[in-house]
C-alpha cells in the first residue's frame, strides 16, 4: 500500500512532462466584432438608449463599455438585404442607427428567401475520417480561429457580400414590401429581441427598407442590459407595441379576426410571469421530492373553482394542466407556446347566457412548469371581439359534466369528462412532466425490451466524434423506456443562458444546438445548468495526443460536449441508424400521439 502514492506521483509527472501548457480561453476572447474602433465605442456610449443607462446597474466584471464592445457590433445592410428570417432561431437583437427597416407582419413567400442546404462532407471524406485513427480522443486545433456567433443562418442562393459579409438579398424586395402587410421601425428601436431572450424562433421577417446602419447585440451582451431597469422597460414596451399584435394574429383563434377587433384585444391583454427564469437551478433538488411535492413547488396561473376572469395564453414556457383527485392533482395534458387555457369555460359560459344559474369557473389547474410567459386576455373582451369571429372548427369540445357547477361554494360534479380525450396514459403523461422531459425535441428514447445491449449505437457515436461517444445509455426510465442521457434539442435550451461566449448556438435552420469549441472557454455553466446531465466535460488534446493545460496552474483545459445529432451525416443520428433492432429512436417528446405510437409499434 506504501507504493501506491509514488506510483501516482511518477505516473503524473510523467503524464505533465507530455501535456501542452496553453492560455486558458477568457470570457471575452472572442468579440462579436474584433475590429471595433474606440471611437465607435464613445459614440455609442453617448447615444441612446445607452446613454440614459445607470452603470451602477453592471458588475464590475461587465461594464457597460465592455458589453458594447464584446457583444456588439456595427453593420450595413443594404436595400432588400434580409436581416432576419421568419422561422429562424434569435441570437441577436438590433438597435437601428440609421435607415429604415420593414418588418413583415404577412408570410414571406418561403421561396424569396430559401435556404440552400449546408455544406455537407461527401461519403469519401466521411468514409477517410471513420478510419482515421487518432492517438486520444477529443481532439483539438488550438491555433484554429472561428466565429463566435452560434448558429449563424444558412445562406439562400441570393447572397452578396458588404464589408466583406454575407448578406441574404430578396431580388424583388420592393415588389414583396410594397405587396405585403409590414411595419416601419426607424432609428433607436429595437426588434429581435424577444427570440434572443426566449431562444425562440422569430415570428417575423425584417428587410432593409434602403440603406441601414444597424447595431447588433448578441444574447449573452442583451441578457446583461436587462439589468437596466429602463432598458427592460423598453423591451416590455417594445413587446407590447411590435410583437404583441403580430403574436396574437398567428394564434389559430385571433387568425379572422377584423384588425380593429384584434386591437381592441391587444390594448386590453396583460403580459404575465410565473415561476423563476432560472428554474434549472433549482431543479436538479426538486425532482427528487415526492410527485405532490413537487407540483406544490410550481406556481399556480389559474386555481380551478375560481371564476373565469381571463383567456390564458402561454407565450414561453411550459404550464401543467390538472385537477384535484383524491388527495393529489391529476395530471392531463400540458401546454406550450401558442396554447390557451380558459377557452371551454368562456365558450360555455358565452353559450349560456352569462347568467349566475349557468355560469361555470374554472374546470382545472394551470401551473408553472419552470419559468413560463403568458398573456391574459380579459373575459369581457373576449366576449366583445373575439368570440364572435372564431371559426367553429377551432371550437373546444363543449362541457358535457362540468367538474365545477358553481361559483358559490364550490360544487364538484358526482361525474365528469376530460375536456379533451388523452392520448398517453396519465402516469406517462407525468412521468413526461415531473422530468421535464416535455422541452425535449430530440430526445433519445429506447426500448430496453427489444435492446440487446450490443453497443452498436454507442459505437456509431463514437466513431462520429473521435472516439468518444456523446450519449450515456442510462436515463429516467418509464416501464421498458428509456430516455438516455443524451442532448436533447430543447424547445428551451436553458445550458445557453448562462454561456459568457455564446459557445452553445441553436442552427437557424434545423434547430439543433451545437458546442463551437473554439470558443467554448470550459467554465461548465451549461454542463451545472442542464437539468438533464446531458452536456459532459472532457479534458482535450492536440492534434499528437498532447494533454492541453492551462499555463498558469497547469490544470487540465476541459471543454463541454454533448450530442449535436450528427448534423454533419447525410444519414441524421448515427445511434439511431447503426440500431439493428429498431429498439432505438430520436423522437420529439411534446408530440404526444407520435410518441404513444412508436411505444406501442414497438
Amino acid at each position: 500500500m506504501g507504493l501506491k502514492p509514488n506510483l501516482v506521483s511518477c505516473d503524473y509527472q510523467t503524464h505533465m512532462k507530455n501535456a501542452v501548457a496553453i492560455e486558458r480561453p477568457k470570457r471575452w476572447d472572442h468579440p462579436l466584432d474584433p475590429t471595433m474602433l474606440l471611437r465607435d465605442l464613445d459614440w455609442l456610449i453617448e447615444s441612446e438608449p445607452f446613454a440614459s443607462m445607470d452603470a451602477a446597474c453592471f458588475p464590475n466584471t461587465a461594464p457597460l463599455i465592455d458589453i458594447l464592445k464584446n457583444d456588439a457590433r456595427i453593420s450595413r445592410y443594404e436595400h432588400g438585404d434580409v436581416v432576419i428570417r421568419e422561422g429562424e432561431y434569435g441570437g441577436s437583437a438590433f438597435i437601428v442607427i440609421r435607415g429604415k427597416v420593414r418588418t413583415l407582419v404577412s408570410r414571406l413567400d418561403t421561396t424569396a428567401s430559401q435556404s440552400t442546404q449546408r455544406d455537407r462532407p461527401s461519403w469519401l471524406k466521411l468514409l477517410a475520417d471513420s478510419l482515421k485513427r487518432r492517438p486520444v480522443p477529443e481532439v483539438r486545433n488550438v491555433a484554429a480561429t472561428r466565429s463566435s456567433r452560434g448558429g449563424e443562418p444558412a445562406l439562400s442562393t441570393n447572397v452578396r457580400s458588404i464589408d466583406d459579409k454575407p448578406r441574404v438579398f430578396l431580388q424583388d424586395a420592393s415588389a414583396i414590401l410594397n405587396g405585403s402587410t409590414s411595419e416601419p421601425l426607424g432609428e433607436g428601436e429595437l426588434f429581435g429581441e424577444m427570440a434572443a431572450i426566449t431562444r425562440s424562433p422569430s415570428h417575423y421577417t425584417v428587410i432593409a427598407d434602403g440603406p441601414v446602419v444597424l447595431l447588433e447585440i448578441r444574447w449573452q451582451g442583451l441578457r446583461l442590459l436587462r439589468r437596466d431597469p429602463l432598458f427592460q422597460k423598453q423591451l416590455d414596451h417594445r413587446y407590447r407595441a411590435a410583437s404583441l399584435k403580430t403574436h396574437l394574429r398567428e394564434t389559430l383563434l385571433f387568425r379572422f379576426l377584423p384588425p380593429e377587433h384584434l386591437e381592441k384585444i391587444a390594448e386590453a391583454t396583460s403580459l404575465v410571469s410565473y415561476g423563476d427564469r432560472e428554474w434549472f437551478s433549482e431543479y436538479k433538488s426538486t425532482r427528487q421530492l415526492d410527485v405532490q411535492d413537487q407540483l406544490l413547488q410550481e406556481p399556480i396561473i389559474i386555481d380551478e373553482g375560481s371564476p373565469v376572469n381571463d383567456l390564458v395564453l402561454i407565450r414561453s414556457g411550459f404550464a401543467r394542466r390538472s385537477y384535484k383527485l383524491g388527495a393529489g392533482h391529476h395530471t392531463i395534458a400540458y401546454l406550450g407556446r401558442g396554447e390557451t387555457f380558459g377557452l371551454s369555460e368562456l365558450i360555455h359560459n358565452f353559450r349560456h347566457g352569462n347568467t349566475e344559474s349557468t355560469i361555470l369557473p374554472y374546470q382545472e389547474s394551470l401551473r408553472a412548469i419552470g419559468f413560463v410567459d403568458v398573456l391574459k386576455i380579459p373575459r369581457q373582451v373576449m366576449v366583445e371581439h373575439a368570440i364572435p369571429f372564431i371559426r367553429g372548427s377551432e371550437l373546444p369540445v363543449p362541457i358535457p359534466s362540468p367538474r365545477y357547477e358553481s361559483l358559490g361554494p364550490i360544487v364538484r360534479s358526482a361525474s365528469h369528462a376530460d375536456l379533451r380525450q388523452e392520448v398517453v396514459d396519465p402516469a406517462f403523461l407525468e412521468f413526461l412532466v415531473d422530468e421535464r422531459l416535455i422541452n425535449g425535441r430530440e430526445v433519445m428514447l429506447i426500448n430496453t425490451e427489444r435492446c440487446t445491449r450490443c453497443d452498436d449505437c454507442v459505437r456509431a457515436c463514437a466513431r462520429v466524434h473521435e472516439g468518444n461517444p456523446r450519449f450515456t445509455r442510462t436515463g429516467p426510465q418509464f416501464g421498458p423506456f428509456q430516455f438516455a442521457h443524451a442532448c436533447m434539442h430543447c424547445a428551451d435550451p436553458v445550458c445557453m443562458i448562462g454561456c459568457p461566449t455564446g459557445a452553445i448556438g441553436r442552427d437557424a435552420d434545423t434547430g439543433i444546438i451545437s458546442i463551437n469549441p473554439q470558443t467554448c472557454i470550459g467554465c461548465s455553466v451549461c454542463s451545472e445548468s442542464c437539468p438533464y446531465d446531458n452536456i459532459v466535460m472532457v479534458q482535450i488534446h492536440d492534434a499528437r495526443g498532447r494533454q492541453l493545460v492551462d499555463k498558469q496552474t497547469q490544470l487540465p483545459i476541459l471543454q463541454a460536449t454533448k450530442c449535436d445529432l450528427c448534423h454533419s451525416l447525410p444519414t441524421g443520428p448515427a445511434c439511431q441508424s447503426a440500431c439493428p433492432h429498431e429498439a432505438l429512436v430520436r423522437i420529439d417528446a411534446s408530440n404526444l400521439s407520435k410518441l404513444q405510437q412508436w411505444m406501442d409499434r414497438s
